[in-house]
């Protein structure tokens, strides 16, 4: 269950601008998630992606325009709007030194919550890290540590999560872990807004693709709408090959022990 919402969109952005000196980020941003979806916001390198979630999640302000989160107003109400979000960047802030259980656990204490243990067992439940939640984080494969990282932040049942390049970095089999990890987050509710640069990836997850490009969002729709921008495919014959990752997710699975 995640917490109580607002009603309406739970982000909206109008005319967001934001610039470094004399280099234009953000030129004129609408945007709008509606609740219990994802969205994939996707953009080169520099295309502002980061820059946008870190307004969002009131770690930036913006120079003009307006954005909500769960109707609070980013600049207006900063402190309503971290107690309603998550943010995972690219890289699992997880402790080491700590077992899974105790990263859970810890996060739960910061946010006062009762009985941080009970909270604890809950989400390694959830995440299938049970048999792992008594080892290191270490210890942890990449699928693992990021399942943890995602946990960590679900504590507290924010209702929006923003998940900044989450995949970065994983090898095939823990991204399809991460993968399912989000399909299951949108399905209880809660509504995500993922950066990525893997096409594959918002074809995968996301209702809604927003592509970023100098600044603006320049497309804003499903991927049968976006599709139908380009004119109609020309039907031939092609053999389809297995690609890369089929081959190695295959020949992985029928090698384990």
């Amino acid at each position: 269950m995640t917490a109580t919402s607002s009603p309406g969109p739970a982000i909206r952005v109008r005319g967001l601008e934001k610039s470094y000196g004399d280099l234009a980020v953000l030129r004129g941003v609408d945007l709008e998630v509606e609740r219990g979806s994802i969205v994939a916001l996707l953009g080169s390198n520099g295309a502002g992606k980061t820059t946008l979630v870190r307004i969002l999640s009131t770690l930036l302000r913006p120079d003009a325009g307006t954005a909500t989160v769960d109707g609070h107003d980013v600049g207006e109400r900063p402190a309503d709007v971290r107690r309603s979000i998550s943010l995972t960047g690219q890289f699992a802030a997880v402790d080491d030194v700590l077992t899974g259980r105790e990263n859970l656990a810890l996060v739960a204490r910061l946010r006062h919550l009762p009985d941080p243990g009970a909270v604890a067992d809950e989400l390694l439940r959830r995440f299938s890290l049970t048999e792992a939640g008594g080892r290191r984080a270490a210890t942890y494969s990449g699928g693992m540590r990021r399942r943890l990282d995602i946990a960590m932040s679900l504590i507290g049942d924010p209702p929006v999560i923003f998940l900044d390049e989450p995949t970065t970095g994983l090898d095939p089999e823990a991204r399809l872990e991460v993968w399912a990890t989000v399909q299951g987050l949108a399905s209880a509710g809660t509504t995500v807004l993922l950066t990525t640069q893997y096409l594959e990836e918002a074809e995968k997850l996301a209702h809604r693709i927003a592509i970023l490009h100098q600044g603006r969002i320049i497309v804003d729709g499903t991927l049968a709408e976006l599709k139908r921008l380009l004119p109609p495919a020309e039907v031939e014959y092609v053999e389809k090959q297995p690609s890369l990752e089929e081959v190695f997710l295959a020949v992985t699975t029928t090698h384990e022990s």
